[in-house]
């Protein structure tokens, strides 16, 4: 190899020297550098280092390169190492790169990359360990899909924010802000995870810090949850600890699995503050904040003034001050109380809904959820509602009701009057009620002197003036606040199972309103007088109510009696063929059976005949001259189910026909009489089996699969196969009958419904069915689809193999058979074996 030595001290003997060989060297490659580039100056001392070939020396006196490629790297001495050098190499003559080493460069390149893209591919995009920086433009997205968490811009706003929002909804919507009151004014945020091991917002231009958290346990681990929880895990020494999490921060959302409330032991509160508004979600005006004075309860701040109170938040089935709160089949609340804390949170029933509590810029509490049809958020419960819902709307001893929309909403409780009338009169309640002239609680009264009204379905008065005794029940609840001068009123602190514990109040009755429904019974403390005085008028009311009750109730025979005559009249000559005809039995040609027939096979309808009672109406064995054993299903007059439905069966099972499918052998329809005929089933239905411990015993495991696969052959029928697409609606164990071999056939097509050739779905407002069964997007929505049969035939299932009913796996009923299930999974999953097997039965 020729080399050009003029002005260059560079000698290389034989050919390039990857510098990759010696271990000393700090960068694995060759780098160009450009022609005609003067090199750097080397410290003034001699480098010798040993080829595998030839001898590189290097001259502290080196002059500028000829105009040819270079190459470059860097290496340090063998007797310094804080000294770096700069080795260069002159090219060929040719301009040409060595082919050996530029195969054996590509070939590592390639090695890298792969390695690069394995890696990517296998690192999870919900987290960021201690060694990444989680600049502007990353996301974190958690395992399902439904949160991500990145740097967003509210609204209008150019400001720059950390924060979580839904990521499966096109509508960015999000729940919880890092740096909400210190936004960063450009993209140059990075996160990290700093020693000691706190989650770190720096701003990159200014290493300004912006944010940062402040927990007790290093971390190392930073993971998006797929709750919508941040979480920042610990390190070495306390990995799975949770150094810090976003739920005990919340912002102005509230979702499933967060608390709202407060820990006794250590004063931390958890709590909702809403933001300044759309455009900037630092703090706003609006908070909440749980009171534990006398009974826990919540309320909503605008900075310091109270603005609505939710009442004691459990009273053993609802939030007593938000009764339209509760919707069991979406989710229900959980509250706790111990020494440890009192919190109140949300648990969704169904992981596919997107829920969440929020607090306004304008100061609502509302509950919203997702629609993905109309993609939008629907508000479900909200507060303040109306002016009632604004605490101490009609000052103390006053109540609200918001049922009266021509007078002034606000009253005072029996035995007080108007504080100001003046007041009053110009419908401002602020300033309450005080006790009449001459009726006072304390004195030298005994308690034969005083007695309790009761208001019923209210919101209960505010606690804090309260005492709540879990030894007293209700009667000596009322004994003890009658002895004592001081107490006020009284009411039950756990109104389920019966009742059990004891509120009394001493002092201001503060806050009371009435509702519609749910609310809870207040007993007001007032004078004997006062309570005859009321007793009285509330007797004069009831005799006025029962005299309108009972004219309405002879006008409105009356005018039933003559339009039945009319009809009668007016459809004299309707017989029972026409109303087969109006069962479009033309259209069906279905057998008809006569009423003398039906009536000599069930022997009239005797009870010895009657095998079982449904919503269509009694069930009767019957048998036919010929031998044929019938079954009969006659419509009785108070039946749930009327002529539509009815119609709606024989039109549609007459259409049908497979062999898990009962056969409609006929019906009869006689004046009003209306009945359908089926082939008998001798083993009754499946429900007589599977609940009962001694007859569930003749279904081996054999038995049962046949039963399921026969139900699941069945229902594809329907949905697939037949002439139409039939959905049941209401597939249960009471609807599965079982031949003489104990063959399962659907039955009961009552409620059915027949789509279209390419229709997937419908929408209705009558939900009907058996609960337990019903899909949630069927309760919640009116939706119905294949997939509303699919669920109630999962249940089935589950109640085949394990013999219980859907209901019976919680003594409360709090936990039903899927939550069951779940339940028995989880502990299976975490390795308790003494939770395995228990659901089979």
């Amino acid at each position: 190899m020729k080399v050009d030595k003029s002005g260059c001290n560079l000698c290389l003997e034989d050919e390039y020297i990857p510098l990759a060989k010696y271990k000393r060297v700090l960068v694995p490659e060759w780098v160009p550098i450009g022609n005609g580039i003067a090199l750097a100056d080397f410290k003034s001392k001699d480098i010798s280092l040993e080829a595998s070939r030839g001898r590189l020396d290097l001259s502290p006196n080196l002059g500028r390169p000829s105009r040819r490629p270079y190459y470059f790297g860097l290496v340090t001495t063998d007797d310094d190492d804080d000294a770096t050098h700069t080795l260069i190499s002159a090219a060929p003559e040719t301009n040409e790169t060595p082919v050996k080493y530029s195969i054996i460069r590509y070939f590592w390149m390639i090695i890298f990359l792969l390695l690069c893209f394995h890696h990517y591919c296998c690192t999870s995009n919900d987290s960021i360990t201690q060694n990444q920086l989680f600049k502007d433009g990353d996301l974190l997205v958690s395992s399902g899909n439904s949160f991500a968490f990145g740097f967003f811009s509210p609204g209008s706003s150019q400001n720059r924010y950390v924060g979580i929002w839904y990521h499966k909804i096109s509508e960015q919507t999000v729940v919880w802000v890092a740096n909400r009151d210190n936004p960063i004014k450009g993209t140059t945020g990075i996160l990290s995870i700093e020693n000691p091991g706190n989650l770190v917002l720096r701003d990159h231009s200014s290493n300004q810090l912006i944010w940062s958290t402040n927990g007790s346990i290093s971390g190392s681990f930073l993971q998006l949850m797929e709750t919508g929880n941040l979480v920042l895990f610990g390190g070495e020494q306390n990995r799975g600890i949770i150094s810090w999490q976003s739920f005990d921060y919340p912002t102005n959302t509230m979702l499933p699995g967060m608390k709202n409330g407060v820990n006794r032991t250590s004063g931390f509160r958890w709590r909702l503050t809403s933001w300044k508004s759309s455009d900037d979600p630092g703090t706003g005006d609006f908070r909440d904040m749980m009171d534990l004075n006398g009974s826990p309860q919540i309320f909503l701040y605008r900075n310091s003034e109270r603005m609505w109170r939710s009442g004691p938040p459990w009273n053993g089935i609802q939030l007593t001050g938000t009764p339209d709160m509760t919707t069991a089949f979406t989710f229900r609340i959980k509250f706790v109380d111990n020494d440890d804390e009192v919190t109140v949170s949300t648990i969704t029933l169904d992981p596919t809904v997107f829920s969440r509590i929020t607090i306004s810029d304008s100061g609502t509490v509302e509950r919203l959820t997702w629609e993905e049809d109309q993609k939008r958020w629907v508000r479900f419960w909200s507060a303040p509602m109306d002016g009632c819902d604004y605490y101490s709307h009609c000052g103390s001893f006053g109540i609200c009701d918001p049922f009266k929309f021509t007078e002034f909403e606000c009253e005072c409780l029996p035995g007080y009057e108007p504080k100001v009338e003046s007041e009053w009169r110009l419908r401002n309640g602020i300033n309450g009620c005080i006790r009449k002239p001459g009726e006072q609680l304390c004195g030298n009264s005994t308690s034969n002197d005083f007695g309790f009204l009761k208001l019923a379905s209210v919101k209960v008065p505010d606690t804090r003036n309260a005492v709540v005794n879990w030894v007293l029940g209700l009667k000596e609840c009322e004994s003890w606040c009658l002895r004592n001068c001081s107490c006020t009123a009284y009411a039950s602190a756990n109104i389920s199972n019966g009742g059990s514990g004891c509120i009394t109040w001493y002092g201001d009755l503060i806050d009371v309103r009435k509702f519609s429904n749910g609310g809870q019974d207040v007993y007001i403390k007032v004078t004997a007088s006062e309570l005859a005085q009321y007793l009285q008028h509330s007797k004069r009311s009831d005799h006025i109510k029962l005299i309108i009750i009972l004219v309405s109730s002879i006008g409105g025979v009356l005018l039933l009696i003559c339009a039945i005559w009319l009809m009668l009249w007016k459809h004299k000559a309707v017989d029972g063929k026409t109303m087969v005809g109006s069962t479009g039995r033309q259209e069906l040609d279905l057998p008809t059976f006569e009423m003398t027939n039906i009536v000599e096979a069930t022997k009239s309808f005797s009870d010895t005949n009657k095998i079982g009672e449904g919503g269509f109406g009694p069930v009767y064995k019957g048998e036919l001259s010929t031998g044929k054993k019938i079954a009969i299903k006659r419509l009785s007059i108070d039946s749930k189910q009327g002529l539509v439905e009815f119609k709606n069966e024989v039109i549609l099972i007459s259409k049908l026909q497979h062999r898990n499918l009962v056969r409609l052998l006929g019906c009869c329809i006689d004046g009003e009489e209306r009945m359908l005929v089926y082939e008998y089933m001798p083993n009754k239905s499946l429900d007589k089996y599977i609940y009962d411990s001694k007859t569930r015993k003749a279904l081996n495991w054999t038995m049962r699969f046949n039963i399921i696969a026969g139900i699941a052959r069945g229902l594809l029928y329907l949905h697939r196969d037949s002439r139409l697409r039939i959905i049941h609606r209401d597939l249960k164990a009471s609807n599965i009958l079982l031949d003489s071999e104990m063959n399962p056939k659907i039955s009961d097509f009552g409620t059915a419904r027949a789509f279209e050739e390419e229709q997937l779905s419908d929408k209705t407002t009558r939900v009907v069915g058996t609960h337990g069964y019903m899909a949630p997007e069927y309760i919640t929505k009116g939706l119905y689809s294949m997939k509303s049969d699919v669920y109630s035939f999962g249940v089935l299932l589950l109640e085949i193999v394990s013999g219980r009913r859907n209901r019976d796996c919680h003594s409360d009923n709090d936990l039903n058979l899927i939550g069951h299930v779940n339940v028995r999974n989880l502990f299976a999953r975490l390795g308790n074996s003494g939770q395995k097997g228990l659901f089979m039965d």
